[in-house]
């Protein structure tokens, strides 16, 4: 029986063993042999996942608390976060990060298997599983340190790096061997899942950062709130799968290829300062100016113009992307909403008529900006100061965002 098959502990040494000191020859052996989903998450994935987990328990509740018992220290070198975090709002963190580790190697899983046509490889879920669980085992493995006091809290952050660096290597290998792409587009694939699992790892680790603040002030159980409101908002994997083609785009483009059988190119400046008004809420255009920028077959282009009356400014700004626009929609994909008030403005991010859209207001000084993605590729902002935010949008709209919608599309 193998380890995915579900099991014996012995099997599970032996290949992770394997994977780590010859893993060409073992992803060879990966690549053929029989597994279920259930097996490579509850028989693989689950059980090496319990190593950070439970060295974080150690490091942050039971040394923090031992120094704290014996040595009266408060923060600081030995006491800092484990001090400060009670045993049960520290096995909340410890938990929730666990459990969200799962989930994203499935979600990586998903974004492998989604983006195999794309690489002329075959779509298998089982086989993208296979990679996504596999390729992490430095990391899990790498955790074991974590359990080490003093050394560990020392050691930790770079043996976390050299693990995370073979990681990368490792999930190289297993796309070229597991998901079987044609061997020149075998970087590139893995560089577009790379960059995905960034940008996802961002967002799962933001929210393991939420709940521990919470631990931290004795309301760990709201974090299963932040949980469920991010869950809401941020796991749209349809707009992930489309944000990873873009991504896609952008590695072929670094290549000096082509996406959907047409070359990859941002707009020239000049086109896009057409967009830009002569007047916005009864300024005048003062300024405005326009730059290009690429490299390795990528390239954004920009046009800015500046309205003033008095005490009155707005910045008007319009960014193409192009192809490199994919991970500006990943991001917007996997990002929880969020509504900020204070004394005297708000902050919030959100979904709006179906574009990411970013607003910041301050009442008191009249500070303000509005910005939207439109496209998947096109950013559209608006900053300004003595203005009224009904203004700042007035001017993003003036640019015409259906326009640049039917631009991105076409």
């Amino acid at each position: 029986m193998t380890v995915v098959e579900g099991a014996k502990p012995t099997g599970l040494v032996v290949r992770a063993t394997n994977i780590l000191i010859r893993p060409g020859a073992e992803w060879d052996v990966i690549a053929t042999e029989t597994a279920t989903v259930p097996g490579l998450l509850l028989g693989y994935a689950a059980i090496l996942a319990l190593i950070p987990l439970i060295g974080t328990l150690i490091s942050r509740v039971f040394m923090g608390l031992l120094f704290h018992s014996f040595f009266g220290l408060h923060g600081g070198f030995g006491g800092g976060f484990g001090a400060s975090m009670s045993l049960v709002g520290g096995t909340v963190v410890s938990v929730v990060g666990y459990a969200l580790t799962l989930a994203l190697v499935f979600i990586s899983a998903l974004i492998i298997n989604a983006l195999a046509p794309s690489f002329d490889a075959k779509s298998d879920m089982v086989q993208a599983l296979k990679v996504s669980v596999y390729a992490n085992t430095a990391v899990w493995v790498a955790g074991f340190i974590s359990w080490i006091p003093v050394i560990g809290w020392f050691l930790g952050g770079l043996v976390g790096f050299l693990a995370l660096g073979y990681g990368c290597y490792l999930l190289y290998l297993g796309v070229a061997k597991v998901m079987k792409p044609p061997a020149e587009k075998a970087v590139g694939y893995t560089l577009v899942v790379i960059a995905i699992e960034v940008v996802l790892s961002l967002v799962v680790w933001g929210i393991v950062g939420m709940v521990a603040a919470m631990a931290m002030f004795g309301a760990a159980a709201s974090g299963a709130a932040v949980i469920a409101n991010a869950a809401n908002h941020g796991d749209n994997l349809s707009r992930i799968e489309a944000a990873s083609r873009q991504i896609e785009a952008a590695a072929n483009a670094a290549e000096g290829g082509e996406a959907n059988g047409k070359p990859i190119a941002a707009l020239d400046p000049q086109t896009l300062k057409a967009f830009l008004p002569d007047t916005i809420a009864g300024l005048p255009r003062t300024e405005i100016e326009a730059t290009s920028a690429g490299t390795a077959g990528l390239g954004a282009s920009d046009a800015e113009a500046t309205y003033t009356a008095g005490d009155k400014r707005i910045t008007l700004k319009v960014v193409d992307l192009a192809a490199a626009g994919g991970f500006a929609a990943m991001a917007s994909a996997v990002h929880a909403e969020s509504d900020k008030e204070t004394a005297t403005g708000y902050d919030k991010e959100g979904t709006v008529n179906g574009r990411w859209t970013t607003e910041r207001y301050d009442t008191q000084s009249k500070d303000g900006e509005y910005s939207i993605l439109v496209g998947n590729r096109f950013e559209v902002d608006a900053e300004g100061s003595g203005i009224a935010m009904d203004d700042l949008k007035s001017a993003v709209g003036a640019v015409g965002p259906d326009r640049l919608e039917a631009l991105a599309h076409g």
